[in-house]
C-alpha cells in the first residue's frame, strides 16, 4: 500500500527535476568550453542541486510506497518539461505533443486505478 505522502513526494520530485532540466538548458545556452565558462555558469549548479535534492526526495518516497505505483509518476516529468519549455523558453507545442501529454496522463491514471485492485 502506497502512503499519500510518498506519492506527493514523488510528484514533487518530478517537478523539481523538470525544473532542473530547464536550468540545464539555460546553462547549455550560456556554456563556453573554458574553465571560467564552466565554473561560473550558475545555471548548471542550480540544475545539479535540484537533481540531487530530487534524488533524495525519490529515495524517501520509495520507502513509503510500492515501486510499481510510484515509479510511473516519473512519467509526469515529460508533462512538466513540455509545459516549462513552452511557457519559459517559448518552445512550440503542437497537436502531437499535446496528444502525448494526454496519453501520459491517461497511462498514469490507469496505473493508479490498477494499484487499488479495481
Amino acid at each position: 500500500m502506497t502512503k499519500w505522502w510518498a506519492f506527493t513526494l514523488m510528484f514533487l520530485c518530478t517537478l523539481l527535476t523538470s525544473f532542473a532540466q530547464y536550468f540545464y538548458k539555460r546553462g547549455a545556452n550560456n556554456l563556453s568550453f573554458s574553465l571560467s565558462g564552466i565554473f561560473l555558469n550558475w545555471y548548471l549548479y542550480v540544475g545539479v542541486g535540484m537533481y540531487i535534492l530530487g534524488a533524495v526526495m525519490m529515495l524517501i518516497a520509495l520507502r513509503g510506497g510500492e515501486l510499481s505505483v510510484l515509479y510511473p509518476v516519473i512519467a509526469t516529468s515529460y508533462i512538466w518539461v513540455s509545459l516549462i519549455s513552452w511557457m519559459l523558453l517559448g518552445e512550440t507545442m503542437n497537436l502531437y505533443k499535446w496528444g502525448g501529454v494526454g496519453l501520459i496522463i491517461g497511462g498514469i491514471s490507469f496505473i493508479g486505478f490498477g494499484s487499488n485492485g479495481n
